[in-house]
């Protein structure tokens, strides 16, 4: 791709590769439930007894048919990927109590938020997009081939589940990275070819981030050692840099809505400007892309919730894997299996919300499901294997 000719620009007062060298110091999480272990079977404490217990767990059925199991997964599958998570012993709530996600309403009113947004995404996305999936997604794709998991919901925006077992159906309840949306006209458009078109338009952050790439300040899955060398890495593809010049970052518009500006609900032509280079402008009116993602503060749409509802209605049993269930559209999704009665098994690293109603201690409930606190890349393959020697005994 040849990058057009560069007009005028704002020039940062400082130097990024500078601007990386400045840290900060790490915060708290934010506070849940206190994690415990609980079990079907003795000595689920251990790797051993957690891997029979989980098998059992999986393959334990009292319906005269094959019963299924939905799998509900969130950032901590993917931590062994090399992605970061929220709430997990290195997450960014533990790492960085500054840390602050931008809500949907900021993104679609404020074009110094969505400079802000694209210059960390941009840093950012290389990361995602080398990322593969790890053990554990290779695992589920396992059991679904085994016929244990028939259906996958997935918090996680970054496409690894669909890439692990594209034959396995996965609702992408949070959307996803891989794509972009017009606010305007809701045409598509990849990020690969966004993210190009970003680094034409800001050739002095593209310069940057090839030298914090050849530096290995991305490649570490250490977020403690991306922060002791000026990054801060976040979930979701999002890179904060300290006192970084968001103000200079330029974002190109919509093709479709430059092309052809749609026209609003009172009849009247929308204005779709860009500056010498391309970058979308604040006299503009449309031609804004968003991520094709649930950002905080937007609702999921009917279609996902339905979808997602539908795996759940259709299972006998639902695993949570690597999620601390802090999304409401998550924890819905688990109290409404309890509500029917499923079976419920927690595979989860720290403290999960609403555990101590899923797995009272008091022992009131009939079948206490599975509660296991281990690495999701270490327990699921182990799984797979103690559920394959079992079904040749």
């Amino acid at each position: 791709m040849t990058c057009p000719a560069k007009g005028r620009r704002e020039m940062p007062s400082v130097p990024l590769s500078e601007i990386a060298e400045r840290r900060s110091a790490p915060g708290r999480g934010l506070p849940l439930t206190p994690s415990s272990l609980f079990g079907t079977g003795a000595g689920a404490s251990s790797f051993g007894g957690a891997v029979r217990a989980l098998a059992s767990f999986l393959a334990t059925t009292d319906a005269p048919h094959s019963s299924s199991t939905v799998i509900l997964s969130g950032a901590g599958i993917s931590v062994a990927s090399g992605l970061a998570d929220y709430r997990g012993a290195k997450g960014t709530y533990v790492q960085n109590k500054q840390y602050r996600p931008i809500y949907f309403p900021e993104f679609v009113r404020s074009h110094n938020a969505r400079r802000r947004y694209w210059a960390r995404s941009f840093l950012g996305w290389p990361t995602l997009e080398r990322a593969r999936p790890n053990p554990a997604h290779r695992a589920v794709a396992q059991l679904g081939e085994m016929g244990v998991v028939k259906a996958v919901i997935t918090q996680n925006v970054d496409s690894l589940h669909p890439r692990a077992h594209p034959d396995l159906s996965t609702t992408e309840l949070h959307g996803f990275l891989r794509a972009l949306v017009c606010l305007s006209c809701g045409t598509d458009l990849p990020r690969a070819v966004f993210q190009r078109s970003l680094a034409c338009l800001n050739p002095l952050w593209a310069a940057f981030l090839d030298e914090v790439t050849s530096s290995g300040a991305l490649e570490t899955e250490d977020p403690e050692d991306r922060q002791a060398k000026g990054m801060r890495t976040n979930p979701d593809g999002d890179v904060d840099l300290p006192d970084a010049p968001y103000w200079t970052f330029r974002y190109p518009a919509c093709p479709t809505c430059l092309a052809t500006p749609p026209v609003s609900n009172t009849g009247s032509r929308l204005q779709v400007e860009v500056d010498a280079d391309g970058a979308w402008l604040e006299s503009s009116t449309a031609g804004v892309l968003k991520p094709a993602v649930i950002m905080f503060g937007e609702n999921v749409s009917e279609p996902v919730k339905l979808a997602a509802e539908s795996a759940i209605d259709n299972a006998d049993r639902i695993l949570v894997v690597g999620t601390s269930l802090a999304t409401y559209s998550a924890w819905r999704l688990v109290r409404r299996a309890q509500g029917r009665g499923m079976r419920i098994g927690i595979v989860n690293l720290g403290g999960v919300r609403g555990e101590e109603d899923i797995f009272p201690k008091n022992g009131t409930t009939p079948d206490p499901g599975v509660r296991i606190e281990m690495a999701t890349d270490q327990l699921l393959p182990a799984v797979v294997e103690e559920m394959k020697s079992r079904s040749l005994s």
